[in-house]
């Protein structure tokens, strides 16, 4: 049977090793054995209890949650993975629209066709926007409430369709620098990074600081639509911009 250290599934999963520490000390992840020499070893079992609980994570349920409901009596694994299989493709089919929303628009902004209002806004939904709001309340606490109150505020005055385009560029500047395998801590990134505080300063109605900066990177790894839209952009997107935003926080806005 095969088996495997803390490092090996650190890389398999995508996960630190200290998360990995983390989750047996929580009870949530164990290793199969631990040697005479100390060390931890996972085996099959394991790897597929770590693939449910990224899955759980991507959905975006807290630790506590995904340990009661692996260690529940009736989990069914199967059950659960068609279940997630089925909420995935749902998810994805609304990203499409989203896309194909975006491209729509795209296209009638630079003048090749006739605006179609109801088509503006497929992919779109308001009970969306509240789960957004209810998840970013019940992790960074009511406080949080006048943030989402004020951004709103900020984001009616804003032109849209020009703040839109500034994203697009940056995020199309981003994902050009994935693929030519620039280090998400590179400081060539610098400037593209600087225009997406800006960015986010504009819809926030106040310029975040480094710890803000970072929080916000946090939230895009975390939170799993922003993880799902960013895929659609580019693989490794996900985790590529909030790497680049962490380093960004760092390496320039500490210094600032």
């Amino acid at each position: 049977m095969s088996r495997y250290t803390v490092s090996q599934l650190s890389r398999l999963a995508g996960v630190s090793v200290r998360t990995l520490h983390h989750y047996d000390q929580i009870g949530l992840l164990h290793p199969a054995v631990t040697g005479d020499n100390g060390y931890r070893y996972y085996g099959a079992e394991e790897l597929l209890r770590m693939q449910q609980i990224l899955l759980h994570r991507e959905l975006g349920l807290p630790l506590a949650d995904i340990a009661k409901l692996l260690d529940a009596p009736d989990f069914d694994r199967m059950a659960t993975l068609r279940a997630q299989r089925t909420h995935l493709l749902t998810e994805a089919e609304r990203y499409r629209q989203l896309v194909a929303t975006i491209d729509r628009t795209i296209t009638l902004l630079e003048g090749e066709d006739v605006m179609d209002a109801g088509r503006l806004y497929q992919g779109f939904s308001p009970e969306r926007q509240a789960t957004h709001e209810e998840w970013l309340r019940d992790r960074y606490g009511p406080g949080m409430k006048g943030d989402i109150v004020r951004s709103k505020t900020v984001m009616a005055t804003l032109d849209q369709p020009a703040h839109m385009r500034e994203l697009a560029d940056i995020e199309a500047g981003l994902v050009q620098a994935l693929r030519d395998g620039v280090s998400a801590e590179d400081a060539r990134l610098d400037g593209l990074l600087s225009r997406h505080l800006d960015w986010v300063a504009a819809g926030w109605g106040r310029r975040p600081d480094a710890d803000a900066y970072a929080g916000l990177a946090l939230i895009y790894r975390s939170h799993p639509e922003f993880r799902a839209r960013f895929e659609t952009l580019a693989t490794g997107l996900a985790d590529y911009l909030p790497d680049a935003m962490e380093a960004f926080a760092i390496r320039v806005m500490t210094r600032q």
